[in-house]
């Protein structure tokens, strides 16, 4: 059944078109144009804007199950149903480092989610476990490891068009491995690691495009090292993910880098769970406390985040200086462009998800309109 959103101020990610019209049908964008079709059935957004729905590469956990300590389609649901409360509808939830069974079992729980669904969880994120036990920051210091080759090959065989991410400390590497992976077509972020400023720069030369969470559980800028932050500001290709909740991230450090990244500087929740529901978590050798509004372990480091997308947009809003088409982008475009998707996810194009944010000028208000979930959807 097709249907016509009309009267709406449409933020492609592109441009933004006043009056607009968008026509949909099974979950797809049609068209977006300026003329109001008169035989079918209207949605008046009677002005309001609306946008692509946000985009989450790294989400640990919905309002009760964690992806790690319980890898099934069970917390996959959670985690989507909750994120679209928050105007996110593309997800990958995140594994932290893990034992190889639970890296298996996630690997297998979200290939057979996708096969069942045809929503927003698009592949998955792998955050470890080969990382720098340096910085390795809250994640279990008995699952952190270098990578063999086979247990390398391994995830790169049964995660192909799984795993759409993953987070390696890359001096943790041989240069075969290092090679084995770059070759895979997985995306590769660079994080939890001591690489200096020199050393980055030449991983970001064999095609590495993007770091995780900017500032966290990295090499800092220094006037004599500028470190992974330099190195990340100084490469023009290289994407800049931020936990934007002012506690993983100040604003001003955050302003200070948007200013340097611009159209490469975008926003990840990293949330542990979402909706601060959660007050306790405890899992092997992981656990993270409600304290302030963060989540913190045992040790006193920060152990996730508690904020949505939607709270990191409304943050990049009033604390970085950016106009509310520029927040949007920064979690939707941008995101999609930073792990090989802007042809397929984004923004308000034919072909692409009828999948919306609908909302107000300062952002203080927004709602997400679903239309690939239900005929209609708002929550």
């Amino acid at each position: 059944m097709k249907q016509a959103i009309i009267n709406a101020t449409v933020h492609t990610g592109d441009e933004i078109i006043t009056n607009g019209v968008i026509i949909i049908e099974n979950g797809i964008i049609l068209s977006v144009q300026k003329e109001t079709p008169h035989d079918i059935e209207t949605i008046d957004l009677k002005g309001k804007h609306i946008a692509a729905g946000f985009i989450d590469i790294q989400i640990n956990g919905g309002e009760k199950l964690y992806f790690s300590q319980t890898p099934t389609e069970e917390t996959i649901q959670d985690i989507y149903d909750t994120s679209l409360q928050y105007g996110t509808t593309h997800i990958l939830p995140c594994l932290i480092s893990s034992s190889r069974e639970t890296i298996i079992n996630g690997i297998e729980a979200v290939r057979s989610y996708m096969k069942k669904h045809s929503n927003g969880v698009i592949g998955m994120h792998l955050e470890g476990p080969f990382l720098n036990p340096l910085k390795r920051g809250a994640h279990p210091i008995d699952q952190v490891r270098k990578p063999t080759n086979e247990e390398l090959e391994e995830i790169i065989r049964l995660g192909k068009d799984v795993i759409k991410v993953i987070t390696i400390a890359p001096e943790c590497f041989t240069e075969e491995q290092l090679n084995m992976l770059i070759e895979s077509g997985i995306v590769i972020s660079i994080g939890h690691s001591t690489v200096t400023h020199k050393e980055a720069q030449v991983y970001f030369s064999k095609g590495i495009k993007l770091v995780t969470h900017l500032f966290n559980a990295m090499t800092q800028f220094g006037h004599r090292e500028p470190g992974l932050v330099g190195a990340t500001f100084e490469n023009e290709n290289v994407y800049a993910p931020v936990i934007l909740d002012g506690a993983h991230c100040d604003y001003t450090a955050a302003k200070l880098a948007y200013r340097l990244k611009q159209d490469k500087f975008f926003l990840i929740s990293d949330a542990t769970f979402l909706g601060r529901k959660i007050t306790h978590f405890k899992w092997d050798n992981f656990d993270a406390y409600l304290e302030d509004g963060f989540y913190r372990n045992s040790e006193g480091s920060l152990a996730g985040a508690t904020i949505s997308m939607l709270e990191a947009v409304q943050n990049a809003y009033n604390h970085l200086g950016v106009s509310a088409d520029e927040a949007i982008q920064m979690a939707t475009s941008r995101v999609a462009a930073a792990i090989g998707l802007e042809d397929q996810i984004g923004k308000i194009k034919p072909g692409f998800p009828a999948s919306f944010v609908q909302f107000n000028d300062d952002l203080s208000e927004i709602k997400t309109l679903n239309f690939s979930k239900t005929p209609f959807f708002i929550s």
